[in-house]
């Protein structure tokens, strides 16, 4: 079973399907807008205007989990996101990443480790996770990494289909 067979809501109410991603690579990222790490959001909005069109998404998760850093309604974020940062990337409710209320995406995300054999509870927000076309997560970033860094976007690359 995939990362993408998971079950979880869109922001504004039903699902989120992430079935409609199979095939493309996805970078999923745990958002907040009152964070300093917020500002990744235009880099993350580069990286989705760059790659959308070669098989790419940026996936933003609101979580509320650190330092209560994201704490509006859906419409408070959405609003927040396309009017700061002109987010066009789809947002999911708003969910815990650790903890005994971990969302389901999350238990399964938590389980890659990252370049420096990190694995285990999301450090912070703007933590990412990048998964291939088939699935599988191809690979962690931890959340000070740039979505622009060479990094980041060398591993989307390598990741886009076909």
């Amino acid at each position: 079973m995939s990362v993408l067979d998971t079950e979880i809501g869109a922001l504004r109410g039903g699902p989120a399907d992430l079935a409609q991603y199979r095939g493309k690579a996805v970078l999923i990222v745990n958002v907040a807008s009152k964070c300093g790490l917020t500002p990744q959001y235009a880099a993350l909005e580069e990286l989705q205007r760059r790659y959308a069109e070669r098989g790419f998404t940026v996936l933003g998760v609101p979580c509320n989990q650190f330092m209560g850093q994201e704490p509006g309604t859906p419409e408070e974020i959405a609003t927040f996101c396309s009017a700061t940062y002109g987010v066009t990337f789809p947002l999911t409710e708003k969910v815990d990443v650790n903890g005994e209320t971990r969302h389901p995406l999350y238990a399964r995300l938590t389980e890659t480790a990252d370049a420096d054999d990190y694995r285990g509870d999301i450090r912070w927000n703007f933590e990412k996770f990048l998964v291939a076309p088939d699935g599988t997560v191809a690979a962690r970033f931890a959340p000070q990494t740039e979505p622009d860094s060479a990094a980041v976007t060398a591993a989307v690359e390598a990741a886009l289909p076909a």
